[in-house]
């Protein structure tokens, strides 16, 4: 519905279509010009373009586009090897006899041997998971179809015999989104801009000049890099962010307005842009705002799954001391008011604007607005903006002003660096090794350690959920030496790395963790020192699985050890127990005491 949606708004504007590309269509047309017997299946989630490549195979295959736009959820067409392509454009369309008469067909075609047609299905993941099964039920049966389907969906297995899936849901990355903003803000239309009367004498046009800071024409697309990084972070963290979403993030960065009054819905259309130009407005029309949705009303925000994933980073919210106080004292501070001009002041429009430096004076100097209860409200919320803006604008590797210490993800920058050398087989850098090491061993002993050339492996002698375990069991060195030791491998199903800690030589002596951004961020904050509970109480349960994981594979390895051993006797009685002792400095070792039992 929502494609043709779409196709029918863009006859009505008479405008060309913005084009995206299908990375997947290619190898759809060549599946079904190939012959192969069975049937295929678009899967994905809402938003993610299954029906806009339904319609695209169908064209490219040699549909007619006026059958298509008539009314019916299926269509068919005749290919050349003379089998039927049946076209079900959206499972979620049918109920009841309708929706059990199409996965009927998808299961001749797939598991009957039918080879008279071909059958395309869209469908969302979780719908089809859910048809399957409650038609299995009606037959009193398990499909056959369903086990193996939820298995790669979830866990990347191999999809059914005869049964060709392309699955959305996997394509959205950094690329996709830099296709988007490409096709949003540098569509052939907005040439029409050149001859506008509202960029003319001077004069700001919101619209295009978000659109500008978008396409990057003044900052070298720095913008645009960091948007992909916080996509990437939000990707590796496990949300899926849909092509609609992507669209709907970019439309906003370049049309929205935090002030509902001079644009409707708080999104800027042309006849909008006289009454922000003359009401000294504009900057409520930052893009750095719009790009995590503060324009828009909360409930309206987090009901779209992107501005609640730019929410998450907590961009504005977040922030250090030297940001603050360069953004409130820096104009007449004279050790800051070089970095204000260079940082803050160079941006007249977003940045120190007349409408900023205002309500900045009322707020330092008192007045008697500013002194009643949410008299400095204004300002505090232009201080937010302020955070936004720099962590978009503020040079890379800038001293004392890193712009990942305006995110709740400070980390964020060492752990896209440690996939980008992975990726390029390159070591992973020894202060990132040092610190997931330290940080192993606050959350493994609950113990304010500061070693980093080892990882121990401790308990509390019998509990092994105990947050503090001073017993330990096993000692492993953090970095890998002849098969023994902690590695950081990459992960290409996921693209995340993994910790791999192996405690003796040979396959089956290790246990692997997934750092997801998340992950490595909590490891890093209780390195630096912040208690594990007061971040996530969910990093620090998955920490505590991966240590029951560690504690059990120690006892596999201390057996073996005992059963290799060439001593015949000895002293049965005696138990060593290693204690872990810290040194004034922080640095624990382990200190063993033998208890022996009295006769």
């Amino acid at each position: 519905m929502f494609d043709e949606y779409v196709s029918g708004a863009l006859g009505r504007a008479k405008i060309q279509p913005i084009s995206i590309s299908t990375p997947l269509l290619d190898d759809m047309v060549q599946h079904i010009e190939s012959s192969a017997p069975g049937s295929l299946l678009i899967a994905g989630t809402a938003g993610d373009g299954k029906t806009y490549h339904c319609r695209a195979l169908w064209t490219q295959i040699g549909g007619d586009p006026k059958v298509w736009a008539s009314k019916g959820n299926v269509k068919e067409h005749c290919l050349a090897d003379g089998r039927m392509a049946v076209f079900i454009k959206d499972l979620s369309e049918f109920n009841g006899d309708e929706s059990d008469f199409s996965l009927q067909r998808l299961e001749n075609s797939v598991l009957g041997g039918d080879n008279s047609e071909i059958v395309i299905l869209a469908a969302n993941h979780g719908q089809i998971l859910d048809r399957l099964r409650d038609l299995g039920k009606r037959q009193g049966r398990v499909h056959p179809l369903r086990k193996p389907l939820q298995e790669h969906f979830l866990q990347a297995g191999p999809a059914p015999d005869r049964l060709a899936v392309f699955d959305l849901s996997r394509t959205t990355n950094r690329k996709t989104l830099e296709e988007v903003a490409t096709a949003v803000a540098g569509h052939p239309e907005w040439e029409n801009c050149k001859r506008c009367a509202l960029k003319a004498d001077g004069k700001v046009c919101p619209i295009d000049e978000n659109r500008r800071r978008l396409l990057g024409e003044y900052d070298g697309g720095q913008l645009f890099r960091r948007l992909g990084d916080l996509v990437e972070i939000a990707r590796l963290n496990g949300m899926h962010l849909p092509m609609r979403d992507l669209l709907a993030l970019c439309s906003n960065m370049v049309l929205g307005c935090s002030d509902a009054r001079l644009a409707k819905e708080n999104l800027m259309t042309c006849s909008d842009v006289t009454k922000i130009q003359e009401s000294g407005s504009v900057g409520k029309a930052s893009i750095y705002a719009n790009t995590f949705g503060a324009n828009l009303p909360k409930r309206r925000a987090s009901e779209r799954l992107i501005f609640k994933a730019m929410s998450s980073f907590g961009v504005g919210e977040e922030s250090t001391n030297a940001a603050d106080g360069l953004l409130v004292y820096g104009k007449d501070d004279p050790r800051l008011q070089a970095d204000f001009a260079r940082l803050v002041s160079n941006d007249p429009i977003y940045g120190a604007g007349a409408a900023f430096r205002a309500a900045q004076d009322a707020y330092l100097e008192g007045y008697e607005g500013a002194r009643l209860e949410g008299g400095s409200a204004e300002f505090l919320e232009m201080l937010e903006d302020q955070r936004r803006r720099l962590f978009f604008t503020l040079p890379d590797r800038e001293p004392g002003y890193p712009h990942w210490s305006m995110t709740a993800f400070r980390f964020a920058g060492d752990y896209l660096e440690t996939i980008g050398a992975l990726k390029a087989k390159r070591p992973v850098g020894e202060a990132v090794r040092e610190r997931i090491a330290k940080g192993l061993n606050r959350v493994l002993t609950g113990l304010l350690l500061e070693n980093i050339d080892r990882i121990f492996i401790a308990s509390s002698g019998g509990f092994t959920q105990s947050r503090v375990s001073v017993l330990c069991d096993h000692e492993t060195p953090s970095r890998r030496q002849g098969g023994v030791g902690m590695a950081i491998r990459l992960v290409e199903e996921t693209g995340r790395p993994q910790l791999d800690v192996s405690l003796a030589v040979g396959a089956g002596n290790s246990v692997a963790f997934d750092l997801t951004p998340i992950r490595h961020e909590f490891l890093s904050r209780v390195a630096e020192g912040a208690l594990p509970a007061s971040f996530s109480n969910e990093c620090l349960e998955d920490l505590l699985a991966f240590k029951a994981k560690l504690l059990r594979k120690a006892e596999i390895v201390r057996k073996a050890g005992m059963a290799n051993d060439d001593e015949v006797g000895g002293e049965t009685s005696a138990l060593t127990l290693n204690f872990i002792d810290i040194e004034p400095g922080g640095r624990g070792f382990s200190r063993p005491v033998i208890v022996r039992a009295l006769e």
